[in-house]
């Protein structure tokens, strides 16, 4: 499933695609177009012009257009990036096929020297917009503060996992990556997000930060070290005791009871990160 680390492989590849003209475009998929968006207004906006920019915040790929609006990539669980036939430094996603399929191609931007951009997405849960609202996102997760962790936390008495994981507080963490990281932090997913004391944010902070560099330098959010274990019979890869299985926000959550306590045990200490 794509998360930052996926979206920000796709930015990076999506920057052979910059000052390259435009001839043709083909947005097969209506439903895929969101916001009102229509094939014809893809085509009119993008045929003749050059993107200048390959952005992200989040999840959210963005590619600005010269001369005219930015256009918005939505990933969802499936969705990859094509360029010149290469998919980058992403090789398979863990709830994706591995496999390309000309019916899962849901937008195909042909350059005038020949090669081409696509957005592939087998189960259609990503989408594209022009002009997406930036500011619907919070703070990328890759950059966000202590201090701006701490305000995100202290609003919301929402499960610590729920509000780590909407896009609205903060942008990039999707469903394995925020397992991990609460799993690295010893942090229970279900504590009520502004439970956490001074300490335990700045454990957090540093825990998500450890697990973006960590999963990033391996090849991608599936790469974390509690991963190969969310599943029946899963064990904690450091204490060997066996992981539970919650629902949070809809999400299939995995923790180790043994690391992560429900309730906050003040003084109690974590393994290094």
């Amino acid at each position: 499933m794509p998360e930052m680390l996926e979206v920000e492989s796709y930015r990076r590849l999506a920057l052979r695609c910059l000052q390259r003209t435009i001839a043709e475009v083909d947005a097969p998929d209506p439903w895929y177009l969101k916001d009102g968006l229509s094939a014809a207004a893809v085509v009119d906006v993008l045929r003749g012009r050059r993107f200048d920019a390959a952005r992200r915040t989040g999840k959210l790929l963005m590619l600005d257009i010269r001369d005219g609006p930015v256009l918005g990539l939505h990933f969802g669980m499936t969705g990859r990036l094509v360029v010149d036939g290469d998919v980058g430094a992403v090789d398979g996603l863990l709830y994706g096929p591995s496999r390309i399929a000309a019916a899962w191609v849901r937008l195909t931007v042909r350059f005038d020297d020949g090669g081409a951009m696509a957005m592939v997405d087998a189960r259609r849960l990503g989408g594209i917009t022009l002009d997406p609202d930036e500011t619907a996102l919070g703070p990328d997760a890759a950059v966000v503060t202590r201090k701006q962790l701490t305000t995100i936390l202290d609003r919301s008495r929402a499960p610590l996992k729920a509000v780590l994981m909407d896009q609205r507080r903060l942008a990039g963490l999707g469903n394995l990556l925020t397992d991990e990281a609460l799993w690295r932090a010893g942090l229970h997913p279900g504590r009520p997000a502004n439970d956490l004391d001074a300490a335990e944010i700045t454990k957090l902070h540093k825990a998500i930060r450890a697990t973006l560099r960590i999963c990033g330098q391996r090849g991608g959010s599936h790469t974390g070290d509690l991963v190969p274990h969310r599943q029946p019979g899963g064990v904690c890869p450091r204490t060997g005791v066996p992981l539970e299985r919650l629902t949070i926000g809809g999400r299939t959550t995995w923790f180790s009871p043994a690391r992560q306590h429900p309730s906050p045990r003040r003084g109690a200490s974590v393994e290094p990160l």
